[in-house]
Formats: C-alpha cells, structure tokens, sequence
C-alpha cells in the first residue's frame, strides 16, 4: 500500500525527535562529565542522569567514536581531546562578543579592563581593552594564572561549595606572587566571604605590587566567567572602588542579558 503523506510526515517528525533527545542526552552526558571533574564511569552517569545503563553506554560509544570522549584502561571514561578546540574556539567568541562591554567600563571607569574564565583549576583571560592612561596595566589574552592571588578567581570561586574550594586549592597550591597573596585555605575562604557580602571581589597587592583590581562574575553566564578592571593602586582607591563597583556590576548584567540571545532557550 502506498504511504500517506500524513504518515510520511508523522515519521519524519518521530525520526527528528529521537535525533534531538539524543543530541541533547549526549550533552547532558558531557556536561555532567565536566562536573564530576572529566572522569566517570557508566554507573555514576546513570545514577546522576537517570538514564538506563544501555542507553549511556551506546551515547558514550558514539562519542568516543567522534573523539569527544575517550575510554581509559580502568574502563572509565574520559572527555575527549577533541573538546579542546570546540572550548578554545568558544572562548576565543566569548571574548569577542565581550570586547564592546569591556570598551564600556574602560570609558566609564578609565582603567584596563577584562574578561576571564575558569579553565579547570586555573584562571584563563580572554578578552582586555586597555586603559588609556599611559601607566596602565596589561594581561595577555591567553595568560592564565592560579585563582587565589586573583580578583577574577574570587568572583569565580565565590559561590563554589567551600569543600570544592580547598580541593582546587590543594591541586594547584597557593604560591606567593606578592608578600599580600593570600596564601593559607582558611584566609582564602573567608575572602569569598567577604566577595558574598559585597557583591564584588578585590586584588589588592595580591597578584603584583602597586595594581589593584575589581571583579565581578557574569550571573548566568554559559560558562564561568567574570569581567574586572585593574590599575594602579594610586587611582584604583577606596573612594574610586565606591564609583566603580555598580558601573562593573551593571556592565556584567548587561553582558549577561546579551550572551543568553547568543543562546536562546
């Protein structure tokens, strides 16, 4: 008999919505990979997503197929080394929709400003408009640096269960860039306090002698990031932290409001 249009139709659809839930299963797999630190076995994937054991198994077989995941010899599974020029590539965007933003802040605030994001354990730039002062202060888009001597690093890590925390810490230790780098767990932790309660996170001396920054992270942003000014301690004062604050935070919000069009419900 021949097939109806209508029935034609109906398939079509079925066929497309399989692909869609498999599409989106697979990146709740990769995500939740992500969040367990890039490592996790069959078992675990399914306690946490729900999903049957067979199901995850021929998700994650597809996967390590494309190179997106990669099995290990204790039979765990591992992201995949092909996420790295997705993620570096991503990262080069998100800076590049950020820079009008960062523009902005160097206008209203006239000091340095920039984009990081949390890259694992450490803290990774990807974006700066410089200051037009001729004494200013300059980060290579691509430097990265270990959270605990940085403003960026606070705004990122503030809201991170304190257990989480000190395992970041213990992994990268907390060498001393400057006599004020905070350099003990504890002293640490209640600096990330102290960004909750003030909405905002400080450098001061920590990172360099003479340069102070102010960070903010960006709410809802697809990945962790935070944007923050730096300069010269001599401008970036008390009373100058005071002016600076809601112009960072109302930049951040903004940028929020323009990467969640960047990726519609």
């Amino acid at each position: 008999m021949p097939t109806s249009s209508a029935s034609t139709t109906d398939s079509a659809k079925s066929s497309s919505g399989g692909g869609v839930q498999s599409l989106e299963r697979a990146f709740d797999l990769l995500e939740r990979m992500a969040d367990a630190g890039g490592e996790v076995g069959l078992s675990e994937l399914s306690a946490s997503s729900g999903l049957p054991l067979p199901t995850i198994h021929r998700l994650m077989r597809t996967l390590v197929v494309c190179g997106y995941v990669r099995q290990q010899p204790n039979r765990r599974y591992a992201l995949g080394p092909r996420l790295i020029r997705l993620g570096e590539s991503a990262s080069r965007l998100l800076g590049t929709w950020a820079r009008p933003y960062l523009a902005r802040l160097v206008e209203e605030t006239g000091e340095t400003a920039n984009m990081a994001l949390l890259d694992g354990d450490e803290i990774v730039y990807v974006a700066q408009v410089p200051s037009k002062h001729s004494m200013r202060m300059f980060t290579e888009v691509g430097r990265r640096v270990l959270p605990h001597s940085t403003g960026v690093g606070k705004a990122l890590l503030a809201n991170t269960p304190d257990g989480e925390v000190r395992a970041l810490l213990a992994r990268t230790g907390m060498p001393a860039a400057t006599d004020k780098t905070i350099t003990t767990p504890d002293g640490f932790l209640a600096a990330l306090q102290d960004v909750r309660l003030q909405g905002y996170a400080v450098d001061d001396n920590e990172q360099e002698i003479g340069v102070r920054c102010l960070a903010v992270s960006v709410p809802d942003s697809p990945t962790a990031a935070a944007i923050s000014i730096s300069g010269p301690a001599g401008r970036v004062t008390e009373a100058a932290t005071e002016r600076i604050v809601p112009v960072l935070q109302q930049v951040a919000a903004e940028l929020s409001q323009a990467l969640a069009t960047q990726n519609p419900a």
